[in-house]
């Protein structure tokens, strides 16, 4: 890759379909979540450090840059910057762009979320070298996930037609929202389809241009606090709270200045248990994460955290999860696993303390 090459790597959110594993304090980016020995956010560095180097900007929040920090001990506190309060992902890859901008004007930058698994990361590698070579050409670049099943958990790429001068990457006929399931399966079978995995590639100039085009004074204020870090507090309240996906790709996709690079690399974005489970090895087809001594298991299927320090037993049940933090236990099923966030709303009213 090129010197150029910066890695953008926004770490937030609260990852609410994983409680209580995931918590406000200790959100799912911190965490091994696949038995590796690596956090998410580590295993993020370590997939882009090829192609990266040591250009790197991490986007947190203030009260995570601590912990950051900790699990990333190579990397300079300099380029870990601290949101004061989340603005959704527009605001913090904006920011980023903004100061790469100033850094360094013949940037590309890519940004990738600090909380997503890839179990390909050779094939990832390829995938966004030749997304920078077209971003380098003045195009927004989306990476566009081969399907693997009619996922209505994610949104979808309608490819255009092939881009010209780089070959196996298209342009984008639009960005369409999660759909119901007939609508997903016609997607798949049409073969015209593509995963939104929400990672993009730009010269920092162009992103900031595109939101420019459709919120000057969003790309302004960025701007502003790139040229003077002191006003970050001041102006950051007043963001707009806002998905880069609808400030930016999707307009921008309409205007024809958005390409895309389909590629298949083991992508997920552990969005729930189900998705989890699917990720760590089972013995009998039950998953175990965490103590593996803890866990008695008789006739039974599906996922087990066992993460405080207790015996976990479970018998005669199918596709079931088990998680076990020490001050909170869950227990559901992997077909009802997307509706954990109820009982984290119902709790921050109650006992904000467990979320």
């Amino acid at each position: 890759m090129s010197e150029t090459f910066w890695a953008v790597v926004p770490a937030g959110g609260a990852g609410t379909r994983l409680w209580p594993l995931s918590r406000k304090g200790s959100p799912k980016f911190l965490h091994d979540l696949t038995g590796s020995g690596r956090t998410l956010i580590q295993a993020t560095l370590d997939r882009l450090e090829p192609l990266a180097g040591e250009r790197f900007l991490v986007v947190t929040g203030q009260a995570h840059r601590d912990a950051v920090a900790e699990q990333l001990p190579g990397l300079d506190p300099a380029r870990i910057v601290a949101e004061p309060s989340p603005r959704d992902s527009m605001a913090a890859i904006g920011l980023a762009a903004a100061l790469l901008e100033r850094q360094d004007p013949t940037a590309v930058m890519g940004s990738f979320a600090a909380d997503h698994v890839v179990t390909d990361p050779d094939t990832f590698r390829g995938v966004v070298g030749l997304a920078a070579d077209v971003a380098r050409d003045g195009l927004l670049v989306t990476l566009g996930i081969e399907p693997t099943h009619a996922a209505t958990g994610f949104g979808y790429i309608r490819l255009g037609g092939p881009l010209a001068g780089h070959e196996g990457a298209f342009m984008v006929e639009e960005f369409v929202e999660k759909p119901a399931a007939a609508l997903a399966e016609e997607y798949v079978a049409s073969g015209s389809y593509r995963w939104n995995a929400g990672m993009f590639v730009a010269r920092p100039s162009v992103l900031l241009d595109l939101l420019a085009a459709q919120d000057p004074d969003f790309a302004a204020a960025l701007r502003g606090i790139a040229a003077d870090p002191d006003t970050l507090d001041e102006v950051w309240p007043s963001l707009p709270k806002i998905a880069i996906d609808h400030a930016v790709a999707e307009p921008a996709a309409a205007a024809g200045r958005v390409a895309v690079v389909p590629g298949s690399f083991g992508w997920d974005d552990i969005g729930d248990f189900a998705s989890l489970a699917a990720l760590v090895p089972a013995t009998d087809g039950l998953a175990v994460l965490g103590d593996a001594s803890l866990v008695r298991a008789v006739d039974s299927t599906g996922f087990v955290a066992a993460n405080g320090g207790r015996v976990v037993a479970v018998v005669g049940l199918d596709d079931i999860v088990v998680v076990d933090t020490g001050d909170a236990v869950l227990v559901t099923t992997r077909a009802r696993a997307q509706d954990v966030k109820q009982v984290v709303a119902e709790l921050g009213e109650s006992r904000p303390e467990l979320t």
